[in-house]
């Protein structure tokens, strides 16, 4: 199957700039629709590519913007549920008008951002049943004319994301850090893995219909990951892992806080270990990144 055009649906997010220039150094164009694309004028520099205004998730909208391409990637999540925008909207309806679209449109190929323990049965929180839903819509309709991959990342790290950035700045306020869930596992997987699997499958017939999980070389602990970030950053921070009480009294307070930036979902979430049990990575012949080479020059 040639891909000469792909539509990335949530291609602004921090996946999709990173996947943007990998596709356009193959020779694929791509088509980003944004609601604000004024503020994504950056993603244009990459040959072929050019950005649109998405009015709504909408079957017509989306079959507009899927008009003359090969494929579709959809990369749309949320972590936490607002007033104007919930999971059920997110990772279930609107992979289901994509793939609607996808259909009506004649798009041959679709790669689908999962998550890594998704269960639409089964999760231990809401957002990864929803997760699990969406991706279970869209491998159900693999054997019609658009043929499905998706992805099952842990925790994905690189320039500019919000996990261990985000713990990066927490680091820099004075004080002991009271860490919730300190125990939970993560195999972080680098951005450059992920958007190389991406890229390694579009174009293969022998990944239609799979789903892969995704992982880095080795499994930390929540507070081992912190403390790893510490030791970059030079800081010297007493980090105190908060038991499974405090933890969840940290989620119901930050979670009703602007921004949401802890949640009872968030907790339940990590409640499972973010490991593979088959990576996804070796299967696709890709060497999986170290932190080593990769998080000391992002905050060294």
């Amino acid at each position: 199957m040639k891909i000469h055009k792909v539509c990335i649906i949530g291609g602004t997010g921090f996946v999709g700039h990173h996947l943007i220039p990998k596709l356009a150094n193959a020779g694929i164009a791509c088509r980003i629709p944004a609601r604000r694309p004024h503020r994504y004028r950056s993603l244009e520099v990459q040959q072929g590519c050019e950005l649109t205004m998405l009015e709504n998730l909408e079957v017509e909208s989306l079959k507009h913007h899927f008009d003359g391409c090969d494929a579709v990637i959809n990369l749309l999540g949320i972590l936490n549920e607002s007033s104007n925008c919930s999971f059920e909207e997110i990772h279930v309806e609107a992979p289901k008008k994509i793939m609607e679209a996808a259909q009506q449109s004649g798009v041959k190929r679709l790669l689908h951002m999962s998550a890594l323990n998704a269960d639409e049965t089964d999760g231990v929180s809401n957002y990864l049943k929803s997760k699990g839903k969406g991706e279970n819509l869209m491998l159900v309709q693999n054997s019609g004319a658009v043929r499905v991959t998706t992805f099952r990342p842990s925790v994905i790290f690189g320039d500019n994301d919000s996990f261990m950035n985000r713990f990066a700045q927490l680091l820099m306020i004075p004080g002991p850090l009271p860490l919730a869930c300190a125990d939970a596992k993560f195999s972080p997987v680098y951005v450059g893995d992920v958007t190389a699997a991406f890229l390694k499958t579009l174009s293969d017939a022998s990944t239609f219909g799979k789903s892969y999980e995704l992982c880095g070389p080795r499994t930390l602990t929540l507070r081992e990951i912190v403390e790893y970030i510490a030791q970059i950053k030079g800081t010297h921070k007493n980090v105190i892992a908060l038991g499974d009480a405090m933890s969840r009294l940290q989620a119901k307070i930050l979670g009703v806080m602007p921004g949401k930036p802890f949640t009872m979902d968030n907790y339940n979430s990590l409640q499972q270990p973010s490991v593979c049990t088959h990576n996804g990575l070796q299967q696709l012949g890709i060497t999986a990144t170290d932190m080593d080479a990769i998080v000391p020059r992002m905050f060294g």
